[in-house]
This record gives structure tokens, C-alpha cells and sequence, in this order.
């Protein structure tokens, strides 16, 4: 090999280092962002333990691969039409009666939840390959090789990057959508609708009303033979 064809290989070398090192930055932000989503797509659990839970599902997410992350984000966070949210039924897993369970989802066609799963599982593919086997497939020590790694590597890269700008767009939703939550949570219908039982429509629920689940929950405390007296659960509640 000729000194000028060494420096060439060099250069190249180091075009596919720089082009691989792109390539695994914005791998490592989009599992950052994924993990971020996943951890704040779900509040559930009991009232007085939420910091605790919403902890530990960050902690559970940060010690997963990209590959477990994109399989919890599809059927949970991004759905198909046809799913029926799994939140619905998520408070009622607790036995505790102050629970609460507040999720955000993105719904797609059936068309488009495919082809965002197709996308998604080329993603992880595409990771493992540069991370794991990138070397074994071009070889670095003649110029063709380095020639077919730079251009994979760009292909890599705008594959990524589409995916990222993608993901970023899911998180922008998931904020507005929790900004939205955040508004009608602080609203006075919403208190209403939590304390009193009173909807939005000024209808009354009356198993749902402040007073009757303070008194089931005093006969819970004082029934004998499934009896409690009106002042007995008036004191209680007092």
C-alpha cells in the first residue's frame, strides 16, 4: 500500500468513526426520550403512594434495553384503534380505595399502528447491528470497505433521525395533553365532580357524593351486625 493510498485509508477510517459515533448519539437520545415516556405515560396506583410508584416505574424503564422500551411503548402509549385502553381497568387492581389511574394514549388506524411497529422493531435492528456487529460486516482495513460503512452509516442515521423527530413529536403531544389534564384537574367542576358528586352537567351521582362515601366508609369502621347508627358515623366522621 502506498503512502498516499494509507493516509486515504485513514481518513476514511476516521469518516467512520465520526459517522458512528452520530449514529450512536442520537441512538442514546431517542432511548432517553423513550424512557421518559414511558415513565410519565401512567399514573396509577394509591393516592398516598404515588411519588413512590411513579419512582420506580422511572427506575424500571432507565435499567431497560430498546428493545423492551419500544415494546412497552406499543399498546400502551401508541395503540390501535380497535385496543381498549388497559387504564380503564388499572384503579381497580387496588384494593386501596383512595386510587387513582390517569393515563395518556395515542390512538392510530390500524394501518398506521403496522407500520409505526414495522418502523419501531427496524429501529432496535438497526441499533444492535451498528452497536454489536458494525465491524464484522464492512471491512475497515481496505477503502471499499470504508466506502460502504460511510454510506450505511449515513442511511443509519437518517433512519434514526426520523424516528427521533417522531418520538419527539409523541412527546410534545404527551405534554400538551398533560398540561390539558393539569387544567381540568384545578378546574372547580372537576373538584365538584371529586367532593360532591356534582357533574359537569350540574347532575348528581349520589354514590359518588362527598357525604354518602364518608358514611360508607364510617360503616365500614362501626357496623355491628351491618348496622351503624347516623350519629354513631356522624361522630366518626367529625
Amino acid at each position: 500500500m502506498t503512502a498516499s493510498s494509507d493516509d486515504k485509508l485513514q481518513e476514511l477510517q476516521s469518516e467512520v468513526q465520526r459517522l458512528l459515533g452520530r449514529c450512536l448519539l442520537r441512538l442514546q437520545q431517542y432511548e432517553r426520550l423513550i424512557k421518559a415516556i414511558i415513565a410519565q405515560q401512567e399514573i396509577s396506583g394509591p393516592v398516598h403512594d404515588l411519588e413512590r410508584m411513579q419512582a420506580a416505574r422511572i427506575t424500571d424503564s432507565a435499567r431497560k434495553t430498546l428493545g423492551n422500551l419500544v415494546r412497552d411503548l406499543l399498546g400502551s402509549y401508541i395503540v390501535a384503534n380497535q385496543i381498549d385502553s388497559p387504564l380503564s381497568a388499572a384503579a381497580d387492581s387496588f384494593e386501596d380505595a383512595n386510587s387513582i389511574s390517569i393515563g395518556t394514549q395515542i390512538a392510530l388506524s390500524d394501518a398506521d399502528f403496522v407500520r409505526t411497529e414495522t418502523g419501531l422493531r427496524e429501529l432496535v435492528l438497526l441499533r444492535n447491528a451498528l452497536v454489536h456487529h458494525f465491524i464484522d460486516r464492512y471491512d475497515l482495513e481496505s477503502l471499499d470497505g470504508c466506502h460502504r460503512g460511510c454510506d450505511a452509516l449515513v442511511d443509519a442515521f437518517s433512519k434514526i433521525d426520523h424516528r427521533l423527530h417522531e418520538l419527539r413529536t409523541w412527546a410534545d403531544d404527551m405534554r400538551k395533553m398533560h398540561g390539558l389534564m393539569a387544567q381540568i384537574v384545578q378546574s372547580d367542576q372537576f373538584r365538584d365532580f371529586v367532593v360532591t358528586g356534582i357533574s359537569p352537567d350540574e347532575t348528581i351521582r349520589l354514590p359518588d357524593t362527598g357525604i354518602v362515601r364518608a358514611l360508607q366508609e364510617a360503616a365500614g369502621e362501626l357496623a355491628l351486625d351491618g348496622w351503624a347508627t347516623v350519629s354513631e358515623a356522624g361522630g366518626w366522621i367529625a
